[in-house]
């Protein structure tokens, strides 16, 4: 890590450009240690999607059928749970009930934004903080790198909060570890921000590859700044986590106010609500996740 930063430094410096800050060992989450102390980081990927649905209920179907020679009634009854649990895991109806599970904060309202915009008015130091979501290595319809839909969302929200407040933005977002050797997230959103939208970005912080990373990297930019507010833009099934991470980092004397966004309810019948979908697959596999890294103090 150390051999890491050094190089990160060399870099920056002969580009003119300042070091990215160091992630804090202390900070570090226990299944990170552990991951970092096997020398599997670049695992984690891997077992996130092995621990996620349908691999896991696709393994106890095998059981299922193991069981039929020995013990017919208990390996049709893990059958029939299987397929059960993997119709579920890909409905919007039961996304919804294991949604209520990560509560998320409610979306800010439009008095909250005008005191926001009075703050930053009076220049108070006050920053907008978006967190990445993924980005694309190559888009062939643009020829460049681009932003993956999740992630272009939260830009557009945070710039569009940025617009209403004139707070300064601070872009989270590196290169994750199921995209390594592709552009930083974050400078492929200074550069959309930039040239789509009209909105330069402050703070690029473009060497996090997961969310405590995203914490602890933009307080150590920020906090030089004296920055002592912090809005802070995320898709409202990740924000908890997010929420408890930037806290951490960011210590007494610091206010983390989540700005949630992502938080509209699909228009579906009740039949289509229970009935498997694409978007109810995606959905349930995002939500475990949090669920999952929140367990695991990640």
């Amino acid at each position: 890590m150390e051999q890491h930063d050094a190089t990160s430094a060399r870099r920056c410096q002969a580009a003119g450009t300042i070091a990215p800050p160091t992630y804090p060992a202390f900070i570090r989450p226990p299944v990170n240690s552990l991951f970092a102390s096997l020398g599997i980081e670049s695992w984690k990927p891997v077992i996130t999607a092995l621990v996620l649905p349908p691999v896991p209920l696709l393994l106890l179907v095998l059981v299922g059928a193991r069981l039929l020679l020995p013990r017919r009634g208990l390996g049709w009854l893990v059958i029939l749970i299987s397929v059960v649990l993997l119709w579920l895991s890909a409905c919007t109806g039961a996304v919804r009930f294991v949604s209520q599970l990560l509560p998320s904060p409610p979306a800010l309202s439009f008095d909250r934004v005008r005191e926001l915009r009075a703050e930053a008015t009076a220049k108070k130091p006050l920053a907008i903080v978006i967190l990445g979501a993924g980005s694309e290595p190559f888009a062939p319809e643009y020829g460049v790198s681009s932003l993956q839909s999740g992630s272009l969302e939260r830009l557009r929200y945070g710039l569009w909060l940025a617009g209403q407040t004139g707070a300064p933005v601070a872009f989270s977002g590196g290169t994750g570890l199921a995209q390594e050797g592709s552009t930083t997230e974050a400078k492929v959103a200074a550069k959309i921000a930039a040239e789509e939208f009209g909105r330069p970005i402050r703070w690029v912080e473009s060497e996090s590859r997961d969310t405590r990373e995203n914490a602890a990297m933009t307080m150590a930019m920020l906090k030089p700044a004296g920055i002592n507010h912090i809005v802070l833009v995320t898709n409202g099934y990740h924000m908890p986590r997010a929420l408890r991470a930037f806290n951490e980092a960011a210590g007494p004397g610091i206010q983390v106010e989540p700005a949630p966004m992502g938080l509209a309810k699909n228009l579906e019948t009740p039949t289509l609500q229970w009935l498997p979908s694409a978007g109810g697959f995606r959905d349930m596999r995002q939500l475990l996740r949090e669920l999952a890294g929140s367990a695991a103090g990640a």
